[in-house]
């Protein structure tokens, strides 16, 4: 593996915790729901970790911050995501108390990593 300066940095390393924990979540559920919401979560978790990484490797700050304003978008999905699977009761709040800590520090991230780069 490439060893980039991304990969010392919190924001990559939560979002990598992010991705466990949604992959953790989701095999619970049941197998109809593998190409519905559980294909749908596990793909923005990625999302976000991906777009951090490629984000932060460009050298343009627009594309910088395009790429991060994509992985914060996907933290927003996972968010909505989640509360329907509240809804429909594949998962109840003790569940996502650690993902929800992570969606909260994450989102602050990227927002603050953003303004740094402008």
């Amino acid at each position: 593996m490439l060893d980039l300066s991304h990969k010392k940095l919190d924001i990559w390393n939560y979002s990598l915790d992010l991705v466990s924990k949604i992959y953790s979540l989701t095999s619970k559920f049941p197998k109809e729901e593998l190409f519905g919401l559980t294909s749908q979560l596990r793909r923005a978790s990625v999302s976000v970790s991906s777009n951090v990484a490629e984000g932060l490797s460009r050298t343009s700050k627009l594309e910088k911050i395009r790429f991060l304003e994509i992985s914060r978008s996907s933290l927003v999905e996972i968010d909505t995501q989640l509360e329907i699977t509240l809804k429909l009761k594949l998962s109840n709040n003790n569940e996502l108390i650690e993902i929800e800590k992570l969606l909260n520090s994450l989102f602050a991230m990227i927002t603050s990593l953003k303004k740094k780069i402008k």
